[in-house]
């Protein structure tokens, strides 16, 4: 039967291999689980023919064993009455019941085979979805974990990017400093200069001659004839 080869594939599959070849996690999961549950129909319905199978080997089986079982009887009555004849037609009758016989046994063997390992497999198949089904919910908690680090790594990226900036920014300020220490400098040298020649003309006129010479100037003019008309 093809449905049990296809459940032998789906049970034998490894399932977290698929997971990593697919781009996202998520996504196959719930396709994996979709998938199962269609199988899962489709084992279901066909456990319950095989099923059904099995009751109507079974059926045909009990009828031929009734049938055995009843000509059998008549014929025990027969020969209680003294018919013979009668109890030879009602055994070969039976004889070809019986010949039936096995032919259904080994047709009811069978069916009740298939239909136990349909059963069996459609058991394990409903337990592996539940555990899959509980599995689904770690694995997609694992998967937004995995994302929300793979943000922190991004953003990680964006802060060392921002530090470059910082430093870039720190050199920016540095030479604007030195600019301005040298601007600054040069404007302390000119002011000095300026001072420098102010107070050198200050001190032309801030020293005056003494008393004494003023007084032996007047002398001086007057005995040349040059005092002050």
């Amino acid at each position: 039967m093809g449905i049990i080869k296809r459940f032998g594939d789906i049970m034998s599959a490894n399932i977290n291999a698929l997971l990593d070849k697919a781009e996202d996690p998520e996504k196959m999961i719930d396709q994996t689980l979709r998938n199962l549950n269609n199988d899962l129909g489709k084992v279901k319905a066909e456990t319950a023919a095989v099923m059904a199978d099995e009751q109507r080997c079974k059926r045909e089986l009990d009828e031929c064993n009734a049938e055995i079982a009843k000509l059998q009887s008549y014929a025990e009555k027969a020969l209680q009455a003294g018919n013979e004849n009668d109890a030879r037609s009602f055994l070969t009758k039976k004889q070809q019941y019986v010949e039936k016989q096995a032919s259904l046994q080994q047709a009811y063997d069978a069916a009740a085979a298939n239909s136990n390992k349909m059963r069996q497999m459609h058991d394990k198949l409903v337990k592996d979805i539940g555990e899959l089904n509980s599995r689904r919910d770690a694995i997609k908690a694992k998967v937004q974990v995995a994302k929300t680090q793979e943000k922190m790594n991004k953003l990680t990226s964006g802060l060392t990017d921002s530090a470059s900036s910082i430093a870039a920014f720190d050199r920016y300020e540095q030479k604007a400093n030195a600019m301005m220490d040298k601007a600054n400098a040069m404007a302390e040298l000119n002011m000095s200069s300026a001072t420098d020649e102010v107070a050198d003309l200050s001190a032309k006129y801030d020293s005056a001659p003494s008393a004494a010479v003023e007084d032996e100037l007047a002398a001086l003019k007057a005995s040349m004839g040059l005092a002050e008309q």
